[in-house]
């Protein structure tokens, strides 16, 4: 390894600075995308959560060509609808368009009762190395939808997904409450418990 330096392909603040806070104590200096001088296109046209979070990874990887990148793919998965949204969440109805996306998941489901309304959070990270080698973790929370939007935090699917560990929807619950128990954090608890090892192979 040139450098103890990782590139996290996005550009939310937020997820950024928790990759700092887990990985800068280990001495690794973390960037995102912003902070790149190229602009890089990622066409995510992979059939799983998998496959595009590893081709968004080994996008940057081949362009940067000396720095580790870690990447990301989520979305929500309703059982009711043969698991739709999946990869398509962030574009379901319209691109990003949280209110048109979950406008069309309740429309969809229209009066099935709450036991039929099962669904679940998806994550799946990604960890490329210049040489190739690869760390690919997942993480999932199992809820429900709920028949209208409750609560105002949160962001995409957040209001109509309900958790019963918390009682409540994610856009009911506190950024602290979901985030200890999100598909999010519990991917990245497992891509944690694996790191050391796959950074430190050559």
């Amino acid at each position: 390894m040139q450098a103890a330096k990782i590139i996290i392909a996005t550009n939310n603040v937020g997820k950024l600075n928790e990759f700092k806070a887990i990985l800068e104590p280990k001495g690794i200096a973390v960037i995102g995308l912003t902070d790149l001088t190229t602009k890089i296109e990622i066409v995510e046209n992979g059939n799983s959560f998998a496959e595009n979070a590893l081709i968004k990874a080994q996008t940057i990887a081949k362009t940067t060509l000396d720095v580790p990148v870690i990447a990301d793919d989520s979305g929500l998965m309703v059982a009711a609808l043969h698991n739709e949204p999946g990869i398509y969440s962030a574009r379901y109805a319209s691109d990003h368009n949280d209110q048109a996306n979950i406008d069309k998941v309740l429309a969809k489901l229209g009066d099935l009762p709450i036991s039929d309304r099962k669904a679940k959070f998806h994550t799946t990270i990604a960890a490329v190395k210049p040489n190739g080698k690869q760390l690919v973790v997942s993480g999932e929370v199992q809820g429900y939808i709920t028949k209208q939007q409750l609560g105002k935090n949160g962001f995409g699917y957040d209001p109509i997904f309900y958790s019963p560990e918390l009682e409540k929807t994610f856009a009911q619950a506190t950024a602290n409450e979901k985030n200890r128990i999100s598909h999010r954090s519990r991917a990245i608890e497992k891509l944690m418990l694996a790191f050391d090892q796959w950074w430190n192979e050559d």
